[in-house]
């Protein structure tokens, strides 16, 4: 331990020493203030139906986007823009006028919502606090598709949701966009008279580049973006009205599944047609209190299949649930302290989220009828579900820092019949200098499992505690990245409200890149090469766990194009055995035209068989294309192949495929077709336990959708599995319906 103790204590004098420098060096706050726009009052009326026509936007405030910052550095744009802003006192209106010289070549499509990436869209920008910390950002592409997140610091929350207006066209010049955001949907400051919000104006202009065109230059050399904003003030009295939302709904279920086997007949499962109700009030401008009765807490969209062979530790998905997606930001932090994907089965649940000032403020408590478990160590992770009702509660407090950094605190609990998690943790994000940031995070855990579950899973018997420490430094400029980074687990940390899928170690970790970059009309537009160090230790026995150094290299350039490739080059232990760890992975991505989308990943090299713990050789491809037949039609496929060989032939191969097909019918109402086929091949010679010599799999889903917000909704779909070892049969099949409807007060 005192050894661990001295290898820490150089990282935390660094850390100190950056901290002092950014309290009392003269970089900070050195960003001239920007002169901020007014945003007029207007009392003439805007209908929404994409022509900028009404006598108010001739009122409204008009600012030009200048600036070209992607991949240009802050040159002037191939196209011209103009953003027009103006309010009354239910909605904040905005306008585009996009003008394009060849409008023909305008790539959208009818889509459903947040799915214009990669797209002709507009988008804009609001940080409604001014704090530098969060903002809104609201996207349209040129049909009136909408796409919607939550940016921070630490990440964008993409799964957010909001109820606003818009409609766009396209015109001989190019295209047109109005908005109308309700400040309903928005959560700002909580004062009287007028307010300042940090604002841009972005466009997304993908040709054989893909350009991005904003309101003001972007300053490479300082990790703030929102610091750069500019400015905007106005917004007298707005007030976001009762703001009450209930959302009614109605899920119906019937599912069957074979009884005794694949030749067994269909029975019922499951026969349930459940009313729900979630409610929503900000009762200020800025917390919101959210309650569920009996609530819709479904996923519509199936998780992408990923391939669960030989993997060491748990797999990752993302959460879609919409209770869970309402301040979903202020639950963020830098490792996974909260993953809401833990929670299974609710029946009730309640949520306040907010801020006022300098503090945030989140909260949410939710009792399910399902306890699932992940049992992390240092060298695998194991799991188990079982049937047993918790109640699941997190309390988040955050507060803000300076011009752009925040300290915080978490505390979670997990409480059920002869079993508890309860952890605390604080964190940090600190930012006093332009190029510097020092992240943090410490948790700190109390558990006790059921008897039969510890002694099955080989966990210590009653209560048990442990700790986790996470700490990283970052310099970041226009042409370099720099970064170290540390983590020191303890075996018996646990945090089951959360994702920390491996325990016991100690990481230290140290890597960096150059930059070039070059302005479009140049073979590239970024070129970045780096790489970084890893050694990782088993806490227990102080014996290394893995070792490598990771070089890499990464171009973008014409057509959209993009290629990454690193080599690792190392050696790892794995239950007392060393093995070599020498293996190299690509990903690369081409776009010739607007329509259709290659990309490619791959690699090759060691890979140790976990289940045998021997030496391995693998070999991944994974080849995927998207393609638009016409604005109507989408298309989607990818395919996985992966192969290992061992000592004495092949041990597996596995095909994992993937496939989508839309047909959008309009901005509202698309039929969606999924299917997911896996088939694996085994060789039973080379395992030490009995292992059927075939898997294969087959799901399939079939969704109707009529959406005219993310709430009022109907949803319609048909869902199957097939299983068999050499010819697959239909294991089961579900029925579901679900409808819902947003009513805003």
């Amino acid at each position: 331990m005192k050894k661990i103790k001295k290898k820490l204590f150089p990282l935390l004098i660094v850390m100190v020493l950056f901290f002092v420098n950014g309290l009392i060096g003269e970089e900070v706050n050195t960003e001239h203030e920007k002169r901020p726009h007014g945003v007029p009052s207007i009392t003439s009326k805007i209908k929404i139906d994409g022509l900028l026509d009404e006598k108010a936007w001739q009122e409204a405030l008009t600012l030009e986007l200048d600036y070209e910052v992607e991949p240009g550095e802050n040159i002037l744009p191939p196209v011209k823009t103009r953003v027009f802003l103006a309010y009354n006192d239910r909605y904040l209106y905005v306008g585009f006028k996009c003008y394009d010289p060849n409008p023909q070549e305008i790539r959208a499509r009818y889509t459903d919502r947040d799915n214009i990436d990669d797209e002709d869209y507009v988008g804009i920008v609001l940080d409604t606090f001014n704090d530098s910390r969060l903002a809104y950002v609201f996207m349209c592409n040129p049909y009136g598709i909408q796409a919607d997140h939550i940016a921070t610091p630490i990440g964008s929350t993409s799964e957010w949701d909001g109820i606003w207006n818009s409609a766009a066209r396209i015109t001989g010049e190019g295209y047109d966009v109005e908005m109308a955001i309700p400040f309903s949907t928005l959560r700002f400051q909580g004062k009287k008279g007028g307010q300042e919000w940090g604002v841009d104006a972005v466009r997304s202009y993908p040709r054989q580049l893909s350009h991005l065109v904003g309101l003001f230059p972007r300053d490479r050399n300082n990790n703030c973006y929102l610091c750069q904003a500019d400015k905007v003030f106005g917004f007298q009295g707005i007030r976001p009205g009762l703001n009450l939302e209930l959302d009614p709904t109605l899920s119906a279920l019937l599912s069957q599944e074979r009884e005794g086997g694949p030749e067994g007949k269909f029975v019922q499962k499951n026969n349930n047609i459940e009313p729900g109700l979630t409610a929503r009030w900000s009762f200020t401008s800025n917390l919101t209190l959210s309650a569920a009765v009996n609530p819709d807490f479904s996923n519509v969209e199936a998780d992408a299949a990923q391939l669960d062979i030989n993997r060491q530790f748990a797999l990752f998905y993302p959460e879609k649930r919409p209770f869970f997606l309402e301040g979903l930001n202020i639950f963020q932090s830098v490792l996974y302290a909260v993953h809401t994907r833990s929670i299974a089965d609710p029946t009730w649940g309640i949520k306040l989220t907010g801020k006022q000032g300098k503090h945030t403020l989140g909260f949410f408590s939710v009792q399910d009828r399902i306890t699932n478990l992940m049992f992390p160590g240092p060298e695998i992770t194991e799991m188990t579900s079982r049937k047993m009702r918790n109640l699941s509660t997190v309390f988040r407090y955050r507060w803000d820092l300076g011009r752009s950094s925040n300290l915080g605190v978490f505390l979670t609990s997990r409480e059920g019949k002869d079993y508890f998690n309860r952890v605390i943790s604080i964190d940090g994000d600190l930012k006093f200098v332009k190029r510097h940031r020092i992240l943090f995070q410490y948790f700190g855990s109390q558990t006790r499992y059921p008897e039969d579950i510890a002694v099955t899973f080989q966990q210590p018997k009653g209560k048990f505690s442990g700790t986790f420490l996470d700490t990283a430094y970052i310099y970041s400029t226009e042409k370099i990245y720099f970064y170290i980074f540390g983590q020191k687990t303890s075996p018996n940390f646990r945090t089951d409200m959360g994702f920390i899928n491996q325990t016991g170690y100690l990481l230290y970790t140290a890597g960096g890149e150059y930059r070039w970059r070059r302005n479009p009309g140049h073979w590239f537009t970024t070129i970045k090469l780096g790489g970084s160090y890893e050694y990782t230790t088993n806490q227990n026995n102080k014996n290394y766990l893995r070792k490598a150094a990771l070089p890499y290299i990464q171009y973008n350039g014409p057509l959209q194009s993009s290629f990454y490739c690193a080599v690792n080059l190392g050696k790892r232990t794995y239950l007392g055995k060393e093995f070599n760890d020498n293996y190299v992975e690509f990903t690369a991505q081409l776009r010739p035209t607007g329509s259709f989308l290659l990309e490619v990943s791959g690699g090759a090299g060691d890979q140790v068989d976990f289940d045998q713990v021997r030496a391995g050789e693998y070999i991944r491809f994974n080849p995927a294309i998207q393609y638009n037949l016409g604005r109507h039609i989408y298309f989607q496929m990818d395919h996985l192949f992966e192969r290992l060989n061992v000592d004495g032939g092949r041990l597996y191969t596995a095909n994992l495929s993937n496939l989508k097909l839309v047909y959008q019918f309009s901005a509202r109402v698309f039929l969606r077709m999924i299917l997911q086929f896996a088939d694996i091949k085994y060789n039973p010679e080379l395992y030490t336990l009995p292992q059927d010599p075939r898997f294969k799999h087959l799901f399939s889903q079939v969704l109707f959708s009529y959406k005219i917000n993310p709430q009022t909704v109907l949803f319609l779909g048909y869902s199957d599995d097939y299983y068999g070892i050499h010819v697959i049969k239909q294991d089961s099949r579900t029925f579901f319906l679900k409808i819902g409807y947003a009513l805003v007060l």
